[in-house]
């Protein structure tokens, strides 16, 4: 890449910031004293570089790497961006890179920099490559940061919507209730929460699966990809088997389903839930629930909301367990529980999702949640609703019942 057409991109990068979001959630994980590369990773315009742009854009060198006037950026040219950034910018100790992952070899520049005591962010929607990379070259110099779009609190925080928890009033709950039932609907990617285009939507899956999936991993199958996602979206929450979607399309064998969710995982549109078994080798043999990165994508791609609200709310509750960085699983025997939370080797907690407990699914949904709650010593379980609140008591076992809302801003 020649000086004068890099030159012209770091300046232009430069001017381009003039978003305006709410602080994250994450932000407070953001450390500058520490030796350590701090990795951000997510997917794609979840608001990774507005996250570090607000935290550091005015001390910081910063280059987005996602720009196709790089393609041209060779490992070589690094040396060359370094020096543009000083004759530019003047001396500065912390840099961070937007989806760095774009340019082979980078992880010898970072490891370069941090080995001179620089500061590094970096940035990528691809957890898996990263991952490879970072593990190749800068094994234990790495700090892992995983940003979601807007969680729930976030979102309320970005309508100007202001909540005291401790004390919630009649108005206050109406009016989180109406905003609950629109974040279910619309999900927490910031630029069509600020918009509300559905051709946004379309347009971000489209790229995920075009540059983060087809075009990254090569793959040639591209239309029995997306009758699988399609058909993954559309059954949120429920179990899947590889070799049943093997049968759905013309593939040859579950190996390549297999590698499709591998892909779908690494840029973050999907997450498998595995059925907890201390046999490791039964958990990954079993099948799994299918879970979407964001409901209001999942309604874009494939999702009806008037379908079941249930599965709706079990996948938010989900994204949100991952926010907490929470280790989970689910639950079957005779019968079954959403969600069983693990820390370190022990299940310490077990959570049920339904859309309101009425006469038929009550017994269903509270033998789901003992059984989990018997089978791991555990004394106390979760049931998260839309809209109930209460205490039970079981066999000696207390049960809570909570609105998903409430837990989610708590």
């Amino acid at each position: 890449m020649n000086t004068e057409d890099l030159h012209e991109v770091i300046l232009r990068q430069r001017k381009k910031y003039d978003e305006f979001l709410i602080k994250r959630e994450q932000s407070s994980k953001l450390e500058l004293k520490d030796d350590f590369v701090t990795v951000v990773t997510g997917v794609r315009r979840c608001g990774k570089s507005t996250l570090l742009k607000q935290a550091f854009f005015d001390d910081c060198y910063y280059v987005n790497f996602d720009d196709e006037r790089f393609l041209e950026f060779q490992v070589a040219d690094f040396s060359k961006l370094y020096e543009l950034l000083h004759e530019l910018f003047g001396s500065k100790k912390l840099f961070v890179f937007d989806e760095v992952q774009n340019i082979a070899g980078w992880e010898r520049f970072v490891r370069r920099l941090n080995n001179e005591k620089n500061k590094v962010f970096v940035t990528g929607s691809n957890a898996n490559m990263l991952s490879r990379e970072l593990g190749t070259h800068l094994t234990g110099r790495t700090i892992n940061i995983e940003l979601y779009p807007f969680s729930f609190g976030e979102y309320l925080s970005f309508k100007g919507k202001k909540v005291n928890t401790k004390r919630l009033l009649a108005e206050d709950r109406a009016m989180i209730k109406r905003s609950f039932n629109e974040y279910i609907e619309t999900g927490g990617f910031p630029e069509y929460v600020r918009t509300g285009k559905h051709e946004y939507l379309q347009s971000l899956y489209n790229n995920i699966i075009f540059r983060d999936i087809v075009s990254r991993y090569k793959v040639r199958a591209e239309r029995e990809l997306r009758e699988i996602m399609y058909h993954a979206v559309s059954n949120l929450a429920k179990e899947i088997s590889f070799n049943n979607l093997r049968k759905l399309t013309s593939l040859a064998n579950t190996s390549t389903v297999s590698d499709f969710f591998y892909y779908f995982e690494s840029s973050f549109l999907l997450f498998l839930v595995y059925r907890y078994d201390q046999s490791l080798k039964k958990q990954i043999n079993n099948p799994k629930k299918i879970y979407c990165i964001d409901t209001g994508l999942a309604y874009q791609i494939g999702f009806r909301f008037s379908e079941d609200k249930c599965r709706l709310l079990e996948n938010i509750v989900l994204i949100q367990l991952k926010r907490f960085g929470k280790a989970v699983y689910f639950h079957k025997r005779k019968h079954e529980c959403d969600f069983l939370i693990k820390e370190g080797i022990n299940i310490n907690s077990a959570i049920q999702v339904c859309y309101a407990l009425d006469k038929e699914n009550e017994k269903r949904e509270i033998d789901g949640i003992l059984e989990a709650m018997e089978e791991h010593n555990l004394t106390e379980g979760l049931i998260l609703t839309y809209d109930q609140e209460d205490t039970l008591k079981h066999k000696g076992f207390e049960i809570k019942v909570k609105p998903v809302w409430k837990w989610l801003i708590a």
